[in-house]
């Protein structure tokens, strides 16, 4: 197989500040959006976890064929922190991951606070 060269991948982190609290304490519809965001972008689900907390905000770790999404929610600071990787196995995913995280700021209807990437 005749690979170009290695670049593991693209690591996005953000912190978003979130007006509509109520996305921030809903965890069935970030589980909803990111299955939609997952079929759009042909990512495949290993495996999830959700834990939802007794002030109801929620974590939620998605391991992916390709790598992981992961989100931590703060109602009470109207806040959330969400990491998007995906590895460039065959093919250059760093497109793929700022799109997939733009679709999350869209969702969540975000301001971005902080913005990270890291080229792995």
């Amino acid at each position: 197989m005749d690979l170009p060269p290695y670049s593991p991948g693209l690591h996005k982190l953000v912190t978003l500040q979130v007006d509509e609290i109520s996305k921030l304490t809903n965890s069935g519809g970030f589980v909803a959006v990111t299955n939609s965001i997952l079929e759009k972008y042909e990512l495949e689900k290993v495996g999830a976890v959700v834990h939802d907390f007794e002030n109801k905000s929620f974590t939620i770790s998605y391991c992916l064929k390709e790598s992981h999404i992961c989100i931590h929610t703060w109602p009470e600071y109207s806040q959330l922190t969400l990491d998007v990787y995906l590895c460039n196995y065959l093919q250059d995913n760093s497109e793929k991951v700022r799109a997939v995280m733009a679709d999350y700021v869209a969702y969540f209807d975000a301001a971005i606070i902080k913005d990270f990437e890291i080229n792995r």
